[in-house]
């Protein structure tokens, strides 16, 4: 276990097994390479990808299983050879989630670039996905009816 003192969960003990060495960065954030995934809340089906640079940055991640959201792509090549992935077993999918503070219900995900781990070696990278027809912000909940037909009568 390593500890770290961030911005959002102050000081917390991460588990050196959750720690990921990004071979290439996640997009707009060139100059991070670790990140750790962070088990805020045990039971909750969000994580947090921790920069292990810079304290301040983090992201919300979580899997498509969780939401029941149909989820299949092909990893190319060159991404697996970037990743030295061999089996398909050995990958984890995690997708970047944005909550927004006003109405956490809005939550999207982002289906099209998602962050890719090889859980042998650690490594990852955020994959975006090639002629994918997946979105870059799919809704994560579904709306309420009166919500639905509120929109209907608009």
């Amino acid at each position: 276990m390593e500890k770290i003192n961030t911005t959002r969960f102050g000081e917390i003990e991460v588990d050196k097994d959750l720690l990921f060495n990004f071979v290439s960065p996640i997009i707009g954030y060139n100059n991070k390479k670790r990140f750790a995934l962070v088990d805020y809340r045990p039971d909750s089906p969000f994580k947090w990808l921790q920069s292990m640079e810079d304290m301040d940055l983090a992201f919300p991640v979580t899997l498509c299983s969780y939401f029941n959201i149909d989820y299949q792509f092909e990893l190319s090549d060159e991404d697996a050879q970037k990743l030295d992935i061999k089996e398909a077993n050995e990958i984890l999918a995690l997708n970047i989630v944005t909550i927004p503070q006003i109405n956490p219900q809005g939550a999207t995900i982002n289906l099209l670039a998602p962050i890719i781990v090889n859980t042998t070696n650690n490594n990852a990278m955020q994959v975006i996905l090639k002629d994918s027809k997946f979105p870059v912000r799919h809704p994560l909940f579904e709306k309420k009816d009166e919500e639905k037909s509120d929109e209907g009568a608009k």
